[in-house]
């Protein structure tokens, strides 16, 4: 077999000035650099680099590039790596086809891999997936859960192939939510990520369920129902610390009307002033809106008027000052945006005044101001502390579950017993109405036990 030179140096006979200027009048022109490389000069003044060899007796070309394109130095170390090859027994001609397949061969195992990636979501492309198909369902559109598992699920695993995460992935990001002291959160957490990956069992977009065998015990615990209901005593403390708490006008208003119309902080927060009519003394709550999917008619009492007239006053001075219209739909709007207020807002502003500690950065500095004695108060407490003063008042069970919009659990009941009740719900919505007036009245002393009539005796 026939061998060309090898070896040798980087360095040549050409320099930079000569290869600039050199012209070719009538035919090619080539200028030897030594070692098997040449520029090729053109009539055109075309220019480019050639690597001339023998192999096997042969003699055989190969382009290396225009000029000035690939300059003089990465020409002679191309033409280095040729002689080596040569020095070997190979030719570069074969060495350079072989180099192109398997470029080829890549790209297509790249373009193979894509396709296979594409079909194998990430844990944020199957949460994205999930949640138009399914969240889109809720009432809320799943941002609740959205925002938990954005904060919590994606951080840590959003760029994880679904198919890939383990159970052990699972619990990393539960245990995370735990460690921070949220367990109902945790406990949630694992509700969504087991239906999300649930629906992608179904449709073999995984092959198993990571969150197979984690119970609520290896999460958040147990959650225990809340039985907070304040007292009397409370409620005259309340409304007696509420001036010097700090409390905003719509959180004070927010309360007082949750208390009286026993309606949940979600169904208040999305309430809309085409939906009220304080003429009437009437809130409807739509079936969109409601915990159940059920449409609610509320009697509002004239102590739950006196707290509509404020926001309702406020959105007057708002539309004054150039608010925008689409914001006073709501009864609640948000502070900076044209939609309804957010539901945690108000409960932020309950907690942050009944923090022991120092107050939150860019929070109330009205720490302890609504602490109670009977513990922490939450927003949903309300509901079922003005739901308990109806009991107190003599307010008819059945009364008082279709006063809380709540779907009685018999399915014969819930079937062939649809009476509303109007009047009643009526009567029992005024009676707690002027408990809390009693109750909240700036004079403060004792409270006066109403005389109650029988609530089916209302008309």
């Amino acid at each position: 077999m026939a061998r060309g030179t090898a070896g040798g140096t980087l360095q040549g006979k050409l320099k930079d000035l000569q290869l600039r200027n050199a012209t070719a009048e009538q035919s090619e022109l080539l200028l030897s650099d030594g070692g098997n490389l040449f520029l090729r000069v053109r009539p055109n003044g075309g220019k480019d680099w050639l690597f001339i060899y023998m192999f096997e007796g042969r003699r055989r070309k190969l382009g290396l590039g225009p000029y000035p394109a690939r300059d003089l130095g990465s020409a002679r170390q191309v033409a280095y790596e040729y002689r080596e090859q040569i020095a070997k027994g190979v030719d570069p001609a074969d060495a350079r086809e072989l180099a192109k397949i398997e470029a080829q061969a890549d790209l297509a195992a790249a373009k193979a891999k894509a396709a296979e990636n594409a079909a194998r979501p990430t844990v944020s492309k199957l949460l994205e997936l999930w949640a138009e198909d399914e969240l889109s369902k809720r009432k809320d559109k799943g941002e609740e859960s959205l925002r938990a598992l954005r904060k919590d699920l994606l951080p840590m695993l959003g760029d994880r192939f679904a198919a890939e995460v383990k159970r052990r992935d699972v619990m990393m990001v539960l245990d995370s939510i735990r460690r921070r002291g949220a367990n109902r959160l945790a406990n949630r957490t694992l509700k969504d990520v087991r239906q999300m990956f649930g629906w992608a069992l179904v449709r073999e977009i995984v092959e198993g369920d990571p969150t197979s065998r984690i119970e609520k015990k290896d999460v958040g615990g147990k959650e225990v129902e809340r039985e907070r209901v304040l007292s009397l005593a409370e409620i005259r403390a309340l409304a007696a610390a509420l001036p010097e708490s700090g409390l905003s006008r719509p959180a004070t208003a927010a309360l007082w009307i949750m208390l009286s119309t026993c309606a949940r902080v979600g169904e208040l927060s999305r309430a809309r002033w085409p939906d009220v009519d304080l003429d009437a003394r009437t809130w409807r709550i739509p079936a969109e809106n409601s915990k159940n999917g059920r449409p609610h008619l509320i009697h509002l009492s004239e102590f739950a008027v006196e707290h509509f007239t404020t926001m309702l006053e406020r959105r007057i001075r708002r539309e004054h000052e150039g608010a925008p219209a689409e914001s006073s739909v709501w009864v609640f709007p948000a502070r900076f945006t044209s939609i309804h207020v957010c539901p945690k807002t108000f409960q932020k502003q309950f907690s942050d005044r009944q923090r022991d500690d120092a107050p939150m950065s860019r929070r109330s500095a009205k720490t302890g101001t609504l602490k109670l004695p009977g513990g922490e108060w939450r927003a949903h407490d309300l509901r079922r502390t003005g739901a308990t003063m109806m009991g107190d008042l003599g307010i008819r069970p059945d009364v008082i579950d279709r006063c809380l919009n709540h779907v009685d659990a018999k399915l014969v009941t819930r079937t062939y017993q649809r009476q509303e009740l109007l009047p009643e719900r009526a009567e029992a919505f005024r009676q707690l109405g002027e408990r809390l007036e009693l109750l909240t009245r700036p004079s403060g002393g004792n409270v006066v036990t109403l005389h109650n009539r029988p609530a089916d005796a209302a008309g």
